[in-house]
């Protein structure tokens, strides 16, 4: 029997906390003490060594059972993780001690035992995204907290430390920076290539030509095979680039930032092995064993996913039915397409859509109705303008952009925010350390928008019935309502339930986060204090 006095003396294990053999923020361990100690929610690698050479080191089975405080029982794949070493990745939320035991058709790997402790974690860490288990419409962390999902798209972020074998410095400031901002996922690709494709030839701006240093577009050397993209060597995995790829898990997990993993993309000109070759599979499951212990993840099997010739609903399917069968911490998974997800609802946990439609509020209200699962407007067409024309798509503008992200709000959905500086091939790493006459991003509003929903707490609302770009809180309470900066004032009397009712209004600046001070409603129409400058939240509280 072991005794929780051992885990203050067994942390000898050769911790190591270098980018190259494990990942900035985790814990990496030999097999060696046998006994361990982790926080809630964070991961630790333990490394197995067999030094038999093995001819397919990627098709080996590897894996350990763990059996957990009450009793519970998991069974965790394990991957292959270069000179003969195979790692076992574990985390979880059950606090206590979990005894596991390998297996592997290799004896030197199978049936080594040990134990893990799983301790308090930070305080402010609340675990996995899930479906609310209050609301199915709404999103949560694994511990109940209210998730306000905030997306902000950055497909290469794969590359922009990539070169860099000892630290990760651009990706640290940049994920600093959108997390002061309000951005709490990152929708990225785990591998792109360029952006001309069968489907798509989007020209590069000429200025990028002055300024290289922000184009992460056809990296030959970067390519999660071996080989390169042009001439690919689909024998075997390039272990190094999931070793830097590890890098951007953690440091998004150490800000608090969901990676919403699209493992496939089919318009960036990647060159895939063939669907569910041996190669196709290798690289599937690999992604799925080696980060689905972080719980900052969410799968998509791809971009666009339907898009593209290579993949068919009934081969989408079978990739999340291999999800399914590998995932022991049942991570949620959707497809970046809305047709699929339609047809599909019973192997989707939320519903993903790619709508640029003008009216955008109306075309949410109708999904938020529709479907029993959230809504995740994953690309609404507003690009914000960057000093790079990336892909413009149907808007620009920022005040309009963060306009379409709060119409899907109030529609009860959740929304994307894209800047051209940052969404694709371009990433401006550093934007307010640029010259002056740079664009730079709207990142504040959007720190704004989060900050907001967490005040009012989005999950206690929901949309009205007849949209008016209004919510109202469950309790019948509060009602939100979101003024364009056209509207010259706003009639509430019509408003079910709150309209003519007794009660408080104030103001919110969308702009600059600024509220009102809480004034008593007296009746009659209202009028935002920015009218014509700056669209606004109404915000009526009853008695």
């Amino acid at each position: 029997m072991h005794h929780k006095g051992l885990f203050q003396t067994i942390v000898i294990a050769i911790l190591v906390v270098i980018a190259e053999e494990g990942f900035s923020q985790g814990q990496f361990f030999s097999y060696k003490e046998k006994s361990y100690s982790i926080p809630k929610y964070e991961v630790i690698d333990i490394g197995f060594i067999a030094k038999k050479k093995i001819e397919k080191p990627f098709s080996v089975e590897f894996g350990a059972t763990l059996v957990g405080p009450n009793g519970e029982e998991m069974k965790v794949p394990g991957f292959y993780n270069d000179d003969h070493q195979w790692m076992l990745r574990f985390s979880s939320s059950t606090k206590g001690e979990w005894n596991f035991t390998t297996y592997s058709e290799i004896k030197a790997l199978d049936g080594k035992k040990g134990l893990i402790e799983v301790t308090n974690g930070r305080k402010d860490k609340h675990g996995a995204i899930q479906v609310s288990k209050n609301n199915t419409k709404k999103f949560s962390y694994e511990d109940d907290t209210p998730y306000q999902l905030q997306a902000f798209e950055l497909d290469w972020l794969f590359a922009l430390d990539y070169n860099n074998a000892d630290a990760t410095p651009k990706s640290d400031h940049l994920l600093e920076l959108l997390a002061n901002n309000g951005i709490n996922q990152i929708v990225t690709t785990v591998y792109s290539y360029d952006i001309k494709s069968e489907n798509y030839d989007w020209t590069r701006d000429e200025k990028l030509k002055q300024f290289t240093e922000h184009e992460f577009g056809a990296k030959d050397e970067i390519y999660p095979f071996l080989g390169t993209n042009k001439n690919p060597d689909f024998s075997a995995l390039n272990v190094t680039f999931f070793k830097r790829f590890d890098r951007m898990i953690s440091g998004m997990d150490k800000h608090d930032i969901v990676a919403h993993l699209m493992i496939y993309v089919w318009n960036k000109n990647v060159n895939w092995p063939a669907a569910e070759t041996a190669a196709d599979n290798m690289y599937f499951d690999y992604i799925i064993k080696r980060y689905q212990a972080f719980s900052n993840v969410i799968w998509d099997i791809s971009k666009e996913a339907l898009n593209n010739k290579r993949c068919s609903e009934e081969y989408g399917r079978e990739r999340i039915s291999r999800i399914d069968s590998l995932d022991a911490y049942d991570r949620l998974v959707t497809v970046h397409d809305f047709g699929f997800c339609d047809r599909n609802t019973d192997v989707v946990d939320f519903i993903s859509t790619q709508d640029w439609s003008i009216n955008i509020n109306s075309k949410m209200l109708d999904l938020y109705k529709k479907f029993d699962k959230p809504i995740f407007n994953i690309e609404h067409g507003g690009y914000e303008k960057s000093p790079y024309q990336v892909f413009p798509g149907n808007y620009d503008n920022p005040e309009y952009c963060l306009r379409r992200n709060y119409e899907c709000y109030f529609a009860g959905a959740y929304a994307t925010y894209y800047w051209q500086g940052a969404a694709w091939n371009v990433i401006i790493y550093n934007p307010f350390q640029q010259n002056e006459d740079y664009i730079k991003p709207k990142f504040e509003y959007y720190k704004h928008l989060e900050a907001f929903f967490k005040k009012m707490d989005y999950s206690q609302f929901k949309p009205n019935e007849g949209g008016d770009y209004g919510l109202t809180s469950y309790d019948g309470n509060t009602m939100l309502r979101y003024v364009p900066k056209e509207n010259y004032q706003v009639s509430i009397y019509g408003t079910k339930g709150i309209g003519k009712k007794a009660g408080t209004y104030q103001w919110f600046n969308t702009h600059t986060g600024e509220y009102t001070q809480e004034t008593e409603y007296k009746g009659g129409s209202l009028k935002a204090p920015w009218s014509d400058e700056v669209d606004a939240i109404l915000i009526r509280r009853l008695n």
